[in-house]
C-alpha cells in the first residue's frame, strides 16, 4: 500500500520516530536535507524535516529561547517547559526537558514535583493553565499579581515575557507531538503513551476486502477532486457580504465547532507528569459554554499580531519578536503548489481556512474574512482532528489522523500540524500580550 493511501486504517506503529508515519517516509524526507544530521536529530526534528525550510526557522527560534544568556536562568527555562508540557500529559517533552534541566545545573529536588520549586516559579501556575486551556480568560490582573512591586517574589516584565513565550511555545509543541504521534527516542525513559489505536481487525485479503478497499480509494480520490473544485469556486467568488452577514458566518462556524465531538474524559496521569500539574481538572472549555455569558470575541482589527502584539514583543524581547515573525511568515507562506496527486495548485485559500478556523476555535475573528469558506473547504473529519489536537491534544487517535485527507501525503498532514501549532501559539500570545498591554497603559 502506498504511503499516500491511508484507506485501511492499519494499527499505529510502535517503533520509529512516529506512530502515524512509516519511518522510511520520514527518513526519505530527512535525507534530502543535508543540514539535518540524522544521527543527532530528535524525533520532532525528523518529522518536521519533511519541511526543511520550516524546520530551520523553528530550530533557530527554539535555540534562541534556550540559549545560555537571558533574563531567566537556563535551568528555570527548562523547568517552565516541563510545567507547560505536563498540562497536556506530554511525557515525551517532560522527560526531554527534565534531562536538559539537570544538564543546565538545575536542582534535582525540583523534579520531585511543583511544590519543591521556588515560590516564584510556582506562581506561574495560574498563567500556565490559562495559556494552555483557556487563554481568553487572561486579564491584566493576572499580569499585575506577578509583576506588581507589592508582590513577592516579583517577576520583572523582561522575565515574564520570556516565561510567557516559553509556556506558549511548549503548549503548542505538545500539540504537534500528539498530533503527529511522535514516539520517544530509543534511549529515552519517557512514558509517552502510544497513540491510541482504533480497534481494527486483521486485514483480510478476500474479494470482499479488495472490493471494499477499491471503493474506499475511489471515494478518497473523489474527495480530493471535490476539494479542488471547491477551492476554485472560493477563489473565483466575487459576491460581497455585509459586515453583519460576515459576523453571522463567524458565529455560525464557532457554534458548529462547539458541536464537534471530543473525548474529554480525563485519564489518570502518570506520576512522572502529575507531579508537575496543579488543578488537573482545569481543561479546555468551549469558548462559549452553553448557559454562560461568553467573553467578547477578540477582533483581529482591535488586537492583532501584526499591528499590536509584534510591536509590544519588540519592545520587551526584540530578538524573539523578529524570530516569531519570521516563523509565522514562513508557515503561512509555506507551499509546494501540490495537493495529493495534483501539481500546480494554489493552496492559499485552504491554508488560510485552516489558520482562521484554529483562531475561530480560540474566539479570534477577522472582520474581512468570509467564514463560509471554512465550511466549504474543511471536511468534518479534519475539523474534529484540528479541534482535538489544538484543544485536547492527548486525546488524539490514529483513527483521527488517518480519517481525514485519505489520499494526501503524510508530509501534507504534517503541514496541517505546523499550521495548527503556529496558529495556536499566536492565539495564546495575542491574549497574553493584550493583557500586558492593558497592564502597562
Amino acid at each position: 500500500m502506498k504511503e499516500e493511501n491511508a484507506v485501511d486504517l492499519p494499527q499505529p506503529l510502535s517503533t520509529g520516530p512516529c506512530a502515524f508515519i512509516p519511518a522510511e517516509v520520514i527518513l526519505d524526507g530527512v535525507m534530502k536535507d543535508p543540514l539535518l544530521p540524522v544521527s543527532h536529530a530528535d524525533h520532532v526534528s525528523m518529522v518536521m524535516g519533511l519541511h526543511p525550510a520550516y524546520l530551520r526557522c523553528f530550530l533557530h527560534t527554539q535555540n534562541a529561547l534556550l540559549q545560555p544568556d537571558g533574563p531567566l536562568p537556563l535551568s528555570w527555562r527548562h523547568y517552565i517547559i516541563i510545567m507547560a508540557t505536563a498540562r497536556h500529559q506530554c511525557s515525551y517533552l517532560v522527560q526531554k526537558h527534565s534531562s536538559a534541566f539537570l544538564s543546565a545545573g538545575g536542582d534535582e529536588r525540583w523534579l520531585r514535583g511543583l511544590h519543591f520549586a521556588p515560590p516564584k516559579v510556582q506562581r506561574l501556575q495560574t498563567l500556565n493553565k490559562l495559556l494552555a486551556h483557556r487563554p481568553w480568560l487572561i486579564g491584566q490582573e493576572h499580569i499585575q499579581e506577578l509583576v506588581c512591586p507589592g508582590s513577592e517574589p516579583r517577576w520583572s516584565l523582561a522575565e515574564l515575557i520570556q516565561a510567557v513565550v516559553l509556556l506558549s511555545h511548549a503548549h503548542s509543541l505538545s500539540s504537534f507531538v500528539w498530533g503527529c504521534g511522535i514516539l520517544p527516542e530509543p534511549h529515552s525513559s519517557a512514558e509517552q503513551p502510544s497513540a491510541t489505536p482504533s480497534p481494527v481487525g486483521h486485514i483480510s485479503q478476500g474479494p470482499f476486502h479488495r472490493a471494499r478497499a477499491h471503493h474506499q480509494e475511489t471515494e478518497a480520490v473523489n474527495e480530493v477532486q471535490l476539494l479542488m473544485e471547491k477551492m476554485m469556486m472560493v477563489q473565483q467568488q466575487e459576491e460581497e457580504f455585509t459586515q453583519e452577514e460576515m459576523v453571522t458566518r463567524f458565529e455560525r462556524e464557532r457554534t458548529e465547532s462547539l458541536l464537534e465531538p471530543a473525548e474529554v474524559a480525563r485519564s489518570a496521569l502518570p506520576d512522572s507528569v502529575s507531579r508537575f500539574v496543579q488543578d488537573p481538572d482545569f481543561i479546555y472549555q468551549d469558548f462559549c459554554p452553553r448557559g454562560e455569558q461568553s467573553p467578547p470575541t477578540l477582533r483581529a482589527q482591535d488586537y492583532s499580531w501584526e499591528d499590536h502584539g509584534f510591536s509590544l514583543m519588540n519592545r520587551l524581547y526584540a530578538e524573539m519578536a523578529q524570530l516569531l515573525e519570521e516563523k509565522f511568515q514562513m508557515v503561512c507562506g509555506l507551499t509546494y503548489h501540490t495537493m495529493a496527486m495534483h501539481t500546480d495548485v494554489d493552496t492559499s485559500t485552504l491554508r488560510k481556512a485552516l489558520w482562521n478556523y484554529i483562531h475561530c476555535i480560540y474566539g479570534i475573528r477577522y472582520d474581512d474574512y468570509d467564514y463560509g469558506e471554512v465550511n466549504q473547504l474543511l471536511e468534518r473529519s479534519l475539523k474534529v482532528y484540528i479541534k482535538t489536537v489544538a484543544c485536547y491534544p492527548d486525546k488524539t487517535t490514529f483513527r483521527m489522523y488517518s480519517s481525514f485527507w485519505r489520499q494526501f501525503h503524510h508530509s501534507e498532514k504534517v503541514h496541517v500540524n505546523l499550521l495548527l501549532m503556529e496558529a495556536r501559539l499566536q492565539a495564546a500570545l495575542l491574549y497574553v500580550l493584550r493583557a500586558i498591554t492593558r497592564y502597562m497603559t
